[in-house]
Formats: C-alpha cells, sequence, structure tokens
C-alpha cells in the first residue's frame, strides 16, 4: 500500500507541474522583468556619503558624467550610474573606502546567516532588503536562498516550481552524488537580478530533499559532510563578492546548520513579543547544544558577530517598547540599536514584491509613514555596516 500511495503522489506531483506549466503559458501574462526605478539627488548624495551640494559640483566641475533629467529638471540616477560614478569618486578621494567600502586584499569575506526558529519574523524580507541597501553602498553582494519555500528566490520574480523543475537551485550545488545526478559548481546556479551588485543562489522544494539526504550520506561516510557543503560551495566564488546573506529555514535542521557552519556571523530576527521571545529562548538552547557539537567536529569557528534585530516593531504598543528595552538590558550590544519597526509602507511594498528601496515615491499617499519605514530599514543595514568593517578591522570609520 504504501509503495503505490508513494507512486500515487509521484504521478500527481508531475501532473501538478506539467499542469502549472501550462497554465503559466496559457493565461498568464509573460512574465514581467522587474526592473530598478531611477533614485534622486538626495537619496544618491545619502548612499554616497556627501552633501547634495557636492553632488552638484562635481556634475557642474565636470568630474562625474551627467545623468538623465526628470521634472523640473531634477537629476535622475540609475543603480548603474551611482557604481560609475562611485569608482571616479574613488579614483582622487583622500578615502577611497568613503566610495568603495568594500573588501581589500587580505579581508575575508563576510558571510551572515539570517536565523529564526519559525516564520512571520521578517526573516526573509531582513535579508533581501539589507541585501539590497549593501548594494547600494557599494558592496558586491550574494544572496543565498537555503529555504525550501523558496520566498527570497520568488520576490526577485522567479516561479521555483516551474522555473527550477528540472534544477538549476542551491541544491544542485550542494546535493549528495548518487550515480545518476551529481554536485555542480554554484557558478553553474548563480544568477544575476535586475539588482546591480546583486547576485542570487536559487532555492527551491529540492532542498528539502537535502534534509532527508543527509542521514544516509553520513552513514556512507560522504565527504564534504553536511556543514561543509555550503561553505565548500562559496568557496569557488570567494573572490567575486564582498558579503554574502544567507536565508536560513525557520528550523534548526541540517540546511540551516550547513549555513551556520558557513557563516561569519549570524543575525537572528526577533519580534519583541513574549510568545516570539519563548521560541527565541528554545531555539538558543537548541543552537547551542547543536553548535558545541559542531565545533568540536571543526565544524564551526569563532563568529564575528552573533546580533539579535528586533523585527515588526511596533512603537505603539507598550508592552514591545518594554520588551525591547528588557532585551536591551539583558542581550546588551548584541540587539542591534535601530530596530525594523513594522509598517504598512513595508506591507504594501511586500505586496507587489518589492522592498521599500523600490517604490516609486510619487506612488507613495503617505510620505511620513514611507519615510519613517525608509529611515528604519536605513539605520538598521548601516549598524550591520559598521559591524561589517569592524570585522575588516577598520574601526568607526564608516560610521554615519
Amino acid at each position: 500500500m504504501h509503495s503505490v500511495l508513494h507512486d500515487k503522489l509521484r504521478e500527481d506531483a508531475e501532473r501538478l507541474s506539467e499542469a502549472l506549466e501550462h497554465m503559466s503559458k496559457l493565461f498568464l501574462a509573460p512574465k514581467e522583468q522587474k526592473t530598478l526605478r531611477s533614485f534622486a539627488t538626495p537619496e544618491v548624495a545619502e548612499l554616497l556619503r556627501v552633501s547634495d551640494g557636492y553632488l552638484r559640483k562635481a556634475h557642474f566641475d565636470g568630474r562625474i558624467p551627467e545623468v538623465e533629467q526628470g521634472a523640473n529638471n531634477k537629476r535622475l540616477y540609475t543603480a548603474e550610474n551611482i557604481i560609475e560614478i562611485r569608482h571616479i569618486l574613488a579614483q582622487n578621494a583622500k578615502d577611497p573606502l568613503q566610495f568603495l567600502p568594500g573588501r581589500r586584499p587580505g579581508d575575508k569575506l563576510q558571510i551572515w546567516s539570517t536565523v529564526n526558529f519559525k516564520g512571520g519574523s521578517s526573516k526573509t524580507t531582513t535579508t533581501i532588503s539589507l541585501g539590497m541597501r549593501l548594494a547600494m553602498r557599494g558592496y558586491r553582494v550574494l544572496l543565498l536562498d537555503s529555504d525550501p519555500q523558496a520566498s527570497l528566490t520568488t520576490f526577485f520574480g522567479y516561479q521555483p516550481e516551474i522555473d527550477f523543475r528540472k534544477g538549476g537551485t542551491l541544491y544542485d550545488a550542494i546535493r549528495y552524488n548518487d550515480g545518476e545526478s551529481v554536485r555542480v559548481p554554484i557558478v553553474d546556479v548563480l544568477k544575476k537580478t535586475y539588482f546591480p551588485n546583486l547576485d542570487i543562489v536559487p532555492g527551491g522544494i529540492m532542498l528539502s530533499e537535502f534534509e532527508t539526504e543527509t542521514p544516509m550520506a553520513l552513514s556512507r561516510g560522504e565527504q564534504p559532510v553536511f556543514f561543509n557543503r555550503i561553505r565548500d560551495s562559496l568557496r569557488q566564488v570567494e573572490d567575486d563578492y564582498d558579503i554574502v546573506l544567507i536565508d536560513c529555514p525557520p528550523q534548526l535542521g541540517y540546511l540551516t546548520m550547513s549555513a551556520v557552519c558557513a557563516s561569519t556571523s549570524l543575525l537572528m530576527t526577533i519580534i519583541p513579543e513574549r510568545v516570539d521571545l519563548a521560541s527565541a529562548s528554545q531555539f538558543l538552547t537548541m543552537a547551542s547544544g547543536v553548535l558545541e557539537v559542531l565545533h568540536t567536529n571543526g565544524g564551526i569557528g569563532a563568529y564575528d558577530n552573533f546580533a539579535y534585530l528586533l523585527t515588526r516593531f511596533d512603537t505603539a504598543i507598550s508592552t514591545q517598547q518594554d520588551l525591547s528595552e528588557w532585551m536591551r538590558e539583558l542581550l546588551g550590544d548584541s540587539v542591534i540599536k535601530t530596530p525594523f519597526v513594522k509598517s504598512s509602507a513595508v506591507s504594501e511594498a511586500g505586496l507587489s514584491q518589492r522592498t521599500i528601496f523600490e517604490v516609486d515615491l510619487s506612488a507613495v499617499k503617505n510620505r511620513k509613514t514611507y519615510e519613517r519605514a525608509l529611515e528604519s530599514v536605513i539605520g538598521f543595514s548601516n549598524d550591520i555596516e559598521i559591524m561589517i568593517q569592524n570585522s575588516w578591522g577598520r574601526g568607526d570609520s564608516n560610521e554615519t
């Protein structure tokens, strides 16, 4: 009976997958190619850490190329424009790191995993928003989706169940060899995104196979062992990026452990509610035991940072205010200074698969709500950027 059910489920899955693909071609509009909006002078000045006047004078003096002009002759910069201007300004700057803050020879690749025991804590939104902000700040960023649910991948316009039905996800780069299929280099599954300086390794449902296949692979001694698989794959592209951000599944399975072992820092998202704090405590208790075993077996060394980010933080709820203060007293500087606030601006952007950075200002109904949300995301991203710079031994040179 079990084998019959097993076969039926496989057949049903294949039927559904084929039907979805057919439906997509017949009834759905051609998949829209996501594009990135242009940025106004004040936004670009903030990204470059210069004043509006400095930017205008650089154009006037002919030190940087002119860009498109919009309504009222206001300059509009594409992300490519900003990257070009960064490189030009860095050539004659007293401190080139102001404009090109990424790795220098000897700096190790920064790998941050975003972890949590339960869903709904803005883990994926945090990872994407942070990745986009760091990319706009001039870093070369790789996003790695290690969650079988593949929310991060979907955000970038992919339909994992259709686009990667025959492979092309992280699973192919970390899978175990089974005779018919073998592991592929991570460059074979890496994708460029519509966002300059930001690449992605997609996730998908096949990653759940990694969880079920690992015990068998351990029993036959296949190398590398599970906790080295992501780290081993990332070594192939180590020189191409400054920062890797890994979006982990909401559980402490083999995928999360492989990501954690590859990481130089960990970021845990926590909603300041009692239920979420209890879940976080449970996660930390389990994680500490697992990490001890992995450390003993050479899976992990020391981390640069283990940071907590308060997410979905509602400033209007007094209990959240109280709990956030209590957490800061309890955990000190491990709690990132700026919280990720709960905002309708973030939620509305998410409905159309956009971050707060991608929202067209002219379409914003409540400007103040948008600006508060943007200030929050820029704030915690800047806090994390300072941690990254400190990991490279650069002190507080990049503080805002």
